[in-house]
């Protein structure tokens, strides 16, 4: 089925990577993507993206071309419906600042049925972004209060500079785990990837060099199998996980082995992500700086991301494939 995503703005490209995991990308503009959907129903588990829409059609973001989509269109509803229009902030420049609310009654004029603004049972909604308008009708839209819900200052055990519910929910769907399947984070910490994994039907398995986060970790994530365990000496049968998503430690101050420097355990930790991993899978992993050059001897780089945290920190977030039946 083909679908039109309305995205967060919140980084520019982790919501489009997102949609990987389930369709295929045909056409993306600021904020804005078309795909091809085989199971709609798996969208609800998308952390980046606001709404998902029914495809109907699409045309240049200006209101006489938008007039000529629905007259061919020739859409008829019993329910009660409104019409939308969302403007993403930036595109379609050539819009006068009146467009938005004629587009909104083009739909109300043009769609055969009960229109209700207050109570509609229908949302047809555009989208004008850059240079084109998107034009469906709205399948649902994501409540953003259920990961604030999850905020690490709400969990039991509480630890600063941990990762936030989307970002997390987002690099698991980008790993490309699914129900059922094993997903590793050997640097756990609090639990909040296994969190995440654990909502999403995936098995949750969660390692770490810390006492004390293990220990948190259990009171975190009840659901997931955890570990004492040096990340450069797993304890898992080689090509035996699905996926791996992790948030590497960022400096001395961490627990790790004294005889290691950064690089170091980065390159062996990645050297036995590689060595768990099955072929063909995806490690999606997270750093305060570039490791491209040391995740290149273990991975294929797939992707790679930077979100902004605050003015001294932005991960770097790396999309690496094992491409390989053995790794070491």
């Amino acid at each position: 089925m083909k679908l039109i995503f309305e995205l967060s703005g919140e980084n520019p490209t982790l919501p489009f990577a997102e949609l990987g995991c389930v369709g295929t990308v045909l056409d993306q503009r600021l904020q804005v993507a078309v795909a091809e959907c085989a199971n709609p129903s798996e969208c609800c588990r998308l952390a980046m993206t606001h709404r998902v829409l029914e495809y109907l059609g699409e045309c240049d973001p200006d209101l006489a071309a938008f007039e000529r989509l629905l007259r061919d269109l020739s859409l008829e509803t019993r329910q009660a419906f409104s019409g939308r229009v969302k403007k993403i902030h930036e595109g379609s420049h050539r819009l006068n600042p009146c467009s938005q609310k004629e587009f909104e009654r083009m739909i109300g004029t043009m769609v055969a049925g009960p229109v209700s603004l207050k109570n509609p049972e229908v949302e047809y909604r555009a989208i004008l972004s850059e240079d084109r308008c998107y034009f469906g009708k709205v399948l649902f839209a994501f409540d953003r209060g259920a990961s604030d819900a999850r905020n690490p200052g709400k969990r039991v055990f509480f630890h600063p500079g941990v990762m936030m519910p989307r970002m997390a929910r987002t690099l698991v769907n980008i790993a490309g785990v699914r129900k059922g399947g094993t997903l590793l984070d050997p640097f756990c910490g609090t639990g909040g990837i296994l969190i995440e994994a654990d909502l999403l039907g995936a098995f949750p398995a969660g390692s770490d060099f810390d006492p004390a986060m293990i220990a948190g970790s259990r009171q975190n994530s009840a659901g997931s199998d955890l570990m004492l365990a040096d990340a450069t000496l797993l304890p898992f049968r080689d090509h035996s996980i699905d996926a791996v998503v992790t948030d590497f430690p960022y400096g001395q101050s961490v627990c790790i082995k004294k005889t290691d420097t950064m690089d170091t355990l980065y390159g062996n930790a990645l050297e036995e992500i590689c060595r768990v991993l099955k072929a063909g899978k995806r490690a999606v992993v997270v750093t305060h700086r570039d490791i491209s050059a040391i995740a290149a001897d273990s991975f294929t780089i797939l992707q790679r991301h930077e979100q902004r945290v605050h003015k001294s920190l932005t991960r770097r977030i790396l999309v690496l494939g094992n491409q390989r039946e053995c790794c070491v």
